[in-house]
């Protein structure tokens, strides 16, 4: 799924670095970045 600049990003829900669950929605209202990392061999990342 393709997102582009200004879109609202898709609601989700990851482990933090501590072990708690985080769900992208408890920020609504305050600033967030969202990083994506791609694999070095996968074909997105191909040159």
């Amino acid at each position: 799924m393709a997102i582009q600049v200004g879109d609202t990003a898709p609601d989700f829900t990851l482990p933090n670095q501590a072990g708690e669950t985080v769900t992208l929605s408890s920020f609504r209202g305050q600033r967030a970045v969202v990083c994506t990392f791609t694999p070095k061999m996968t074909p997105l990342a191909a040159p």
